[in-house]
């Protein structure tokens, strides 16, 4: 008895987690089909351009056709799955820039003789700011942010949950227009233009919320990590090579770090230059088939946009290989060779859990529950009763409450982007609409094994757990979940109070109409 209590106290791996909720999923939709779920709204046709009855039914994967699916997709699904590719590549650089001894000295000399809270802001900072590179940022910070505490002689676990409860509460922030922001944008003005085809929208109209908000998240979760996630963790347990202090830089750190750092500024300038337009032989990075710079950048045509993971690494070889050759921690091809797999060694778990991650998401997508509860909420908002605040912050719930279901947020937009219409009706600009939307989306992304970035989070976290019993899915949320909270309502005091007050979001933009 004593044996089964202690399995039972262990929880189900995160695996066999996604495994069951795979399984559950395709005995769900079998069952909701048979009953014929579905859920009808008023959606914007891209053909007409007019509102038209749309539908979203339940894909039942019980069923020979679903499980025909299921076996024939689930190879090639993980073959193709962005977030294993990405995950590797980007690896290779970090592997040489641990391995070659950069990471560690730079980050010691920059945490040395920093407070833990000023580390800790400017690690959240950071990552709120990176909603600028997409969904990439969750590929490159949740493993940085890791080695950020470790190497400044903190429990990695800290650095991992930190990074990602802000990549994904402020998934909504940007101090400029983002590829995301650009492609909302049109969704938006699709539907204004129904009843005000001269419509515009800046793209600077959302700047000062941005900035309010970019400030006093980043406050708020730091004072989370610090006050309350860092009593909660286990106590880390250093080897003694992690706890072995570097009291001086030696000459070869310091020629090192010379090398490193004028490669990496050189790469840099090259690579900044040619995302200029206008300049002599600049620009070649971009997607000259799209008007703003924006799209120029980020568009699916783009080099920048297809090539950026690899910028990224090659960045991160740059700066470990110069590193290593200035510091003689790298002395030849073999080395260097080895020093790029470093990262990937015991790499074993994590491809696991990926697999099982992968496999859950495209069964889940394909049974489409995402969007019908999507179209179903959409539907609740348009025959609903409400205006003014009272609509604003039903569209704020529901959007927290989709983005559980369908956390791709250009997908969930587009279904609930009816809703403006009706919002506009009552007096409250299609910009605010856009923004409560994306806040409201963003409360709870980091909740959901449904996100295609959580089992980044999740193998991390994993990665550096010194317990015998794995990190459980339900633990991961645990985690995540004061920050959900006071981000949720650091948003609604922020919707509340503008709506009130009448304060403009950003240039040519305010709550209501007319700005």
């Amino acid at each position: 008895m004593k044996k089964l209590r202690t399995k039972d106290k262990i929880g189900l791996h995160p695996v066999m987690m996604l495994l069951v909720l795979s399984f559950a999923t395709i005995v769900i939709s079998g069952i909701l089909r048979l009953f014929n779920v579905q859920a009808t709204f008023n959606k914007i046709s891209s053909v007409t351009g007019d509102f038209q009855v749309t539908t979203e039914a339940v894909n039942s994967l019980f069923s020979l056709s679903g499980l025909k699916y299921i076996f024939t997709s689930t190879v090639s699904n993980f073959a193709n799955y962005a977030v294993l590719t990405n995950l590797i590549i980007i690896l290779l650089g970090i592997g040489i820039m641990v391995k070659s001894g950069f990471l560690k000295t730079i980050i010691t000399l920059m945490t040395k003789k920093a407070k833990k809270t000023s580390v800790t802001f400017v690690l959240v900072l950071i990552s709120i700011l990176a909603s600028l590179i997409g969904d990439l940022s969750y590929i490159i910070l949740v493993p940085l942010g890791a080695l950020l505490f470790l190497y400044g002689k903190r429990n990695p676990m800290i650095g991992i949950i930190t990074t990602f409860a802000s990549l994904t509460c402020g998934s909504a922030l940007s101090l400029f227009l983002t590829s995301y922001d650009s492609s909302l944008i049109n969704i938006t003005l699709n539907n204004v233009n129904i009843i005000n085809s001269g419509y515009n929208i800046s793209s600077w109209a959302f700047i000062l919320a941005n900035v309010i908000l970019i400030i006093a998240l980043s406050f708020v979760i730091t004072n989370v990590t610090e006050n309350y996630l860092v009593k909660k963790l286990p106590k880390y347990e250093f080897s003694e090579e992690e706890v072995e202090e570097e009291l001086v830089l030696t000459r070869k750190q310091m020629r090192g770090l010379l090398f490193s750092l004028f490669a990496g500024l050189l790469y840099l300038l090259i690579f900044i230059y040619n995302i200029i337009p206008g300049l002599p032989f600049s620009g070649n990075l971009l997607d000259y088939s799209q008007s703003l710079y924006i799209d120029k950048l980020f568009s699916y045509n783009s080099f920048f946009s297809n090539g950026f993971v690899f910028v990224v690494a090659v960045f991160f070889v740059i700066l470990g290989l110069s590193y290593g050759i200035g510091a003689k921690t790298i002395k030849n091809n073999k080395e260097f060779v080895d020093a790029l797999g470093h990262s990937l060694n015991g790499i074993g778990k994590i491809l696991v859990m990926i697999f099982a991650a992968s496999a859950f998401i495209n069964i889940f997508k394909q049974s489409n529950i995402g969007n019908v509860v999507a179209g179903a909420l959409t539907n609740l908002m348009q025959n609903s009763n409400f205006g003014g605040l009272p609509l604003v912050l039903l569209l704020f719930i529901f959007a927290g409450v989709i983005a559980l279901f369908q956390p791709t947020v250009l997908f969930s937009y587009n279904i609930v982007s009816g809703v403006i219409i009706k919002l506009m009706n009552a007096g409250i600009s299609p910009e605010f609409t856009q923004l409560v939307f994306r806040l409201g989306s963003s409360v709870t992304l980091g909740l959901t094994p449904v996100f295609v970035y959580f089992v980044v989070y999740l193998a991390y976290l994993e990665n550096y757990n010194q317990s015998n019993k794995p990190i459980t899915i339900k633990e991961a949320i645990k985690y995540q979940l004061p920050y959900a909270a006071v981000t949720c309502v650091v948003y609604l005091l922020f919707i509340i109070i503008w709506y009130l007050v009448k304060f403009p979001i950003g240039v040519g933009a305010g709550v209501g109409l007319g700005v």
